[in-house]
């Protein structure tokens, strides 16, 4: 019952947005996207546009944004959980989408369609580039740390803030190893590891034994990266991350190891910008009994976030 209510709650609060919600999509794409080698291994492509939900302050204090895809998973689905909170800090919160559907970010095509969407929203609702926020999990943090790194030199630059990261992959050299043994033990569903496997060796040019250069350029952070090249542009960014390990769940469900889990990366992540004298990053790590869900994944571990609390921090972050 308490979690009826707290859904039904939810429902009542997006609704009571909807005149303050605005959208700018573009016709969909005929074509289909190869994604593997099989000859069924094909995806449509998605709608790329925009979702802004304005505040109902007339004076906007910042824009958070999150770069979802349009389609597949409820649209906007992770953003629409922080519209009340977001609205009564008087915060307007963006979703933007590229055609791609779980595009990861590795070609300029994308970035620079997701950079044009941002000017265009931020240009035509007239949004303050002031107390901007990058949030997401999953492939929507991961978008947010490599548009970071793409724009950093850009004539048009967003005054970040802060960055809210949650149970995503930040090392890929880590990544290809885990799916190249879930494929040799074979005892889970093997689509998302081909998938991602033959996207990484596709766009990166090989395997992090062929092309490690190409696996550390394109890690925000990696372990195995000596050099640690990403790692200081976002340094100045108050940084927030969350985490649910769930350890016994993935050993039991997917025979994973400790190695073999994104906790590792985002604890990784947040020593070594302490190490170039980052002060203000935040971890939090969520426990079973802060998340009831029976999905342990990074979608879930985003629902489970408490957003008024959540939001109290980047309202503190912006004044």
């Amino acid at each position: 019952m308490k979690a009826y209510f707290l859904l039904l709650l939810t429902l009542l609060s997006i609704t009571s947005f909807s005149q303050n919600v605005v959208e700018h999509y573009q016709p969909l794409k005929k074509e289909m996207l190869r994604i593997g080698t099989g000859a069924n291994d094909f995806m449509p492509y998605i709608q790329s546009g925009y979702t802004l939900m304005l505040p109902d302050q007339k004076v906007i204090k910042g824009v958070l944004i999150f770069l979802e895809d349009s389609g597949y998973d409820k649209k906007n689905k992770s953003a629409k959980q922080l519209y009340p909170q977001a609205s009564e800090k008087g915060f307007a919160v963006l979703s933007v989408s590229t055609e791609i559907p779980f595009d990861f970010y590795f070609t300029e095509a994308s970035m620079n369609s997701t950079h044009k969407l941002i000017q265009e929203a931020f240009k035509t609702y007239n949004l303050p580039n002031d107390n901007v926020f990058l949030l997401g999990a999953s492939l929507v943090g991961h978008r947010a740390l490599q548009y970071i790194k793409h724009f950093k030199d850009d004539a048009f630059q967003l005054n970040i803030k802060g960055i809210v990261i949650c149970n995503f992959t930040l090392d890929f050299t880590r990544k290809w190893h885990q799916h190249q043994r879930d494929i040799k033990i074979n005892r889970i569903n093997l689509w998302e590891p081909k998938f991602i496997n033959y996207m990484l060796e596709t766009y990166l040019k090989g395997t992090p034994k062929t092309a490690p250069e190409n696996y550390h350029n394109f890690s925000p952070y990696s372990y195995f990266d000596e050099e640690n090249r990403n790692i200081k542009i976002y340094k100045d960014y108050a940084v927030r991350a969350y985490i649910e390990p769930s350890i016994k769940y993935r050993l039991t469900k997917y025979y994973r190891t400790l190695y073999e889990n994104n906790a590792t990366d985002m604890v990784g992540f947040l020593a070594e910008l302490q190490l170039v004298g980052n002060e203000n990053t935040d971890l939090i790590v969520l426990r079973p009994e802060d998340n009831s869900s029976q999905n342990k994944n990074a979608q879930a571990t985003w629902d489970a976030i408490n957003k008024d609390e959540l939001m109290d921090w980047i309202n503190l972050q912006s004044q």
